[in-house]
């Protein structure tokens, strides 16, 4: 039977502590969710700035529906792009200080249109080999040649840059790396992209709404702005809607209009929600103590963790992750937690390589500082069991 082999990789990853299963959540994403019958205190969601539930985005949603309906009807190069999305494209553009923005339906689908468009068989891309997932498959979609340099390693970067003759060079990288917390070393990119005359193509998913001024992004907190910067971001996490956009050079965005392919064949997100990302926007820009809140929770947390065996990477984002190391275990601490009331995720290889596996923690400006005690002290708590047990 050809379901032999499937069968046998399922209980594979079983046996290894590999096996991904769905929760089933009822209601909206808040700081408490009801998930599977149980109430749970949620660090799971990358809702950062405690906008995906907000009236004013719900509202926004509501009375475009009624003026639009809910279906694009098209790809946007039909008749799918409406006043809606070209009113959410121009505020993006405006906010991240680029000349012009491109809605995309998802942030896995800009970064295969982006990098698929620009990069060919002529092409050389340079990616840090902590990226998502998205931009890997994109890169090797584009059959360009493909090379990883050890994350953030500059020095290994410009030997590859050095040694290429590409007619087209691409770097590409997360700008916020979503299983550990870091920042790219942007500034040290563009220098290299500056004096190697490449591209750099910055996925900055977990970075919008939360770093920078007025939660502008990584850009603004590294300071930096180059024309040669095509940058990334999603809308379903601290924007809290659904989406993601492309920012760019005038010519760029035409250029992506006219090749990347996941936009051009496609039909457009509904207007409703790009009604509720132009309303995201001002929120972000406006409201600067949810960002505020963001980073005294995640003080809090630092201070009141007393970890000895497991780390806490000491990290600028809202992504604060706890390394256990081992995937059974990291597994066992988090049924622990959720029995206990807290959602806190295990993350396992292939997500991240082997003996790394954490708990990913994402604190969300919806997030109590009583909550933040709540989940340090269980932590404290069952790394001290673990201890006494040897990891057990």
């Amino acid at each position: 039977m050809p379901f032999a082999a499937l069968k046998t990789n399922l209980s594979q990853l079983k046996q290894d502590g590999l096996l991904r299963t769905r929760r089933i959540v009822m209601g909206a994403q808040t700081r408490k969710l009801k998930v599977d019958s149980h109430e749970l205190l949620s660090f799971a969601s990358n809702d950062y700035l405690g906008l995906a539930n907000d009236p004013r985005l719900i509202n926004a949603t509501q009375e475009a529906l009624g003026a639009y309906g809910v279906g694009a009807g098209a790809s946007p190069m039909v008749c799918g792009h409406g006043v809606m999305h070209e009113l959410a494209e121009q505020s993006l553009a405006k906010f991240v200080e680029k000349p012009r923005a491109l809605l995309f339906s998802n942030g896995y689908l800009a970064n295969i249109g982006v990098i698929t468009a620009l990069a060919n068989r002529e092409t050389a891309i340079f990616a840090d080999k902590l990226n998502h997932a998205s931009l890997n498959d994109a890169a090797v979609l584009s059959r360009a040649k493909f090379q990883r340099y050890p994350h953030a390693n500059m020095r290994f970067l410009e030997r590859l840059l050095t040694q290429s003759n590409a007619k087209r060079k691409l770097v590409i990288s997360d700008a916020v790396f979503s299983m550990d917390g870091d920042i790219a070393p942007i500034k040290a990119l563009l220098d290299l992209c500056d004096r190697y005359d490449a591209w750099l193509v910055l996925d900055d998913a977990h970075g919008f709404g939360v770093l920078g001024a007025s939660g502008q992004g990584a850009m603004s907190f590294a300071q930096v702005s180059s024309p040669r910067i095509i940058y990334m971001a999603t809308l379903g996490k601290a924007a809290g809607v659904y989406g993601a956009f492309v920012a760019a050079e005038i010519d760029v965005i035409d250029f992506l209009l006219q090749h990347a392919r996941s936009y051009i064949y496609t039909t457009a997100t509904p207007q409703c929600l790009a009604s509720a990302i132009h309303a995201s926007v001002e929120l972000i820009c406006t409201e600067q103590w949810r960002r505020t809140h963001i980073i005294a929770l995640t003080s809090a947390l630092r201070m009141k963790l007393k970890l000895e065996r497991w780390q806490i990477s000491m990290c600028a984002a809202a992504i604060q992750p706890i390394i256990i190391g081992d995937n059974k275990e990291v597994v066992a601490v988090s049924q622990a937690l959720f029995d206990q009331g807290i959602w806190a995720p295990a993350i396992r290889s292939p997500t991240v390589e082997k003996n790394t596996a954490r708990l990913r923690l994402s604190l969300s400006a919806s997030h109590r500082l009583e909550d933040v005690d709540r989940l340090a002290a269980a932590l404290n708590e069952l790394e001290r069991l673990a201890k006494r047990h040897g990891g057990k």
